[in-house]
C-alpha cells in the first residue's frame, strides 16, 4: 500500500513524489555531492572510452556486496595496479604484475580475475564491437561478463551513460512503499514530472540512502507547507528549462 494517500496512478500522488524527490536532491547537493549529480548527467554512452569502460566495470565487480565507502577508499590504488586503465592490451599483457598488485591492496582473488577477464573480453572484441554488443544486446549482453547479475549490469550500463535505474535494495524498497511494481517505472514517473534523467534520479536517490539511514520518511505523508515548497521547487525548474 502506497505511503502517499493518494492512489498510485493519480497526478497528485506523482508530484507529491517529484517533491520529495526534489527535496532529496537538495539534501545530496548540500552535502556535497553536486560534481557526482553532474557527472551522471552529462555521461553518454556514445563518448564512452576504453578507460571508462575498465574503470566502471572494475568498480561495479568492486562494489558487489561492499558499500560503497569500502571501495572508494581503496579504489586509487586498485587504479594504479591496473596501470590506471590506460588500455586493456596493457593490462592483459602485464596480467601477473597488475593482479599481484590489486590482490596486495584488495585480497579478493574472483573479483581481481574478474576485472582482468573483461579487461582480455575488450582487447580481444575490441572496443567498438564490444560497445556494439552492449547497444544491440542491452544488459543481457552485460550479463555474459564476471560479476555481473541484474542489479550490477544495470549499474554498470548506468555508469557508461545509458539511462536506466538499478533496482538496489534501497531503490526497490522505496519503489514497493509507494506501491510500484518496479524501480524503473518509479524513476520514470519521477523524470516525467522534474526532467532529470532516469539515471539521474536513480542516483540521487540512492545517495540520499546512503547518506540517510532514516531516508524513508521523507517518502510519506508530509506536512501541507513542504509539500507547498516541493512544488515551487518544481515550477521553478520547471520556468528554467523553458527559458
Amino acid at each position: 500500500m502506497p505511503l502517499f494517500e493518494e492512489s498510485a496512478g493519480s497526478n497528485s500522488f506523482k508530484r507529491s513524489i517529484a517533491c520529495a524527490y526534489l527535496t532529496a536532491k537538495e539534501y545530496v547537493i548540500q552535502r556535497g555531492f553536486s560534481q557526482e549529480i553532474d557527472w551522471q548527467g552529462k555521461i553518454t554512452f556514445e563518448s564512452v572510452g576504453e578507460s571508462d569502460l575498465l574503470r566502471e566495470a572494475a568498480w561495479v565487480i568492486l562494489s558487489c556486496g561492499l558499500r560503497e565507502q569500502v571501495v572508494r577508499e581503496k579504489f586509487d590504488l586498485i587504479s594504479e595496479a591496473f596501470l590506471d586503465w590506460t588500455s586493456a592490451q596493457q593490462i592483459v599483457n602485464q596480467t601477473e604484475s597488475c593482479r599481484a598488485a590489486a590482490l596486495a591492496i584488495f585480497n579478493h582473488p574472483k573479483k581481481i580475475d574478474a576485472i582482468i577477464e573483461v579487461a582480455l573480453r575488450i582487447w580481444t572484441e575490441g572496443v567498438d564491437d564490444f560497445k556494439q554488443q552492449i547497444s544491440s544486446q542491452g544488459v543481457d549482453y552485460i550479463m555474459q561478463l564476471p560479476f555481473m547479475g541484474p542489479v550490477s549490469s544495470l549499474h554498470f550500463a548506468k555508469n557508461i551513460g545509458i539511462n536506466v535505474a538499478k533496482p538496489d535494495r534501497h531503490l526497490k524498497r522505496i519503489a514497493d512503499c509507494l506501491g510500484y511494481i518496479s524501480v524503473e517505472q518509479f524513476c520514470a514517473d519521477i523524470a516525467h514530472s522534474v526532467g532529470d534523467q532516469v539515471c539521474v534520479i536513480d542516483l540521487v536517490l540512492w545517495r540520499y540512502a546512503n547518506l540517510n539511514p532514516d531516508y524513508l520518511k521523507l517518502f510519506q505523508r508530509r506536512p501541507v507547507e513542504q509539500v507547498r515548497q516541493g512544488r515551487a521547487t518544481i515550477q521553478k525548474q520547471e520556468a528554467y528549462q523553458s527559458n
